[in-house]
């Protein structure tokens, strides 16, 4: 009888790991959420990209009011916790004032994302 309860114990303690919606390398996320502004103007449809030294970038897009939240994953907001290069582009179907190549393409934004919550702004100035 406890033999098989044993048993019974450790089968379910392996299908709960394997019904993880999450593998075992998932990395520890920091949620980071902010707001952008191009000189002191919200951006709404801005594309934020924020990419780690190794592993998976995570991704953004403002709203209206030029706030945006990461998500790691479709269903997993956060971004893999240490030193990350941010860039901004503008997406698909959105546009609107250049960004200036030091928050894009050439960025120069840097973030040592923690465990918890980030609070990241980014206020873009043109000139």
């Amino acid at each position: 009888m406890r033999l098989s309860f044993l048993l019974v114990f450790v089968l379910l303690i392996t299908i709960s790991a394997g019904c993880s919606s999450h593998g075992a390398d998932m990395p520890e996320l920091g949620q980071v959420h902010g707001k952008v502004t191009l000189d002191g103007q919200p951006l709404s449809g801005v594309d934020l990209l924020f990419e780690p030294e190794t592993g998976r970038t995570s991704r953004a897009t403002t709203k209206e009011d030029g706030s945006y939240s990461a998500q790691y994953l479709i269903d997993e907001a956060g971004v893999k916790v240490g030193p990350t290069v941010v860039r901004l582009e503008w997406g698909i179907d959105a546009s609107g004032p250049k960004i200036p190549a030091k928050y894009g393409s050439k960025s120069e934004l840097k973030l040592d994302v923690q465990p918890g919550d980030n609070v990241f702004d980014i206020e873009m100035k043109s000139k």
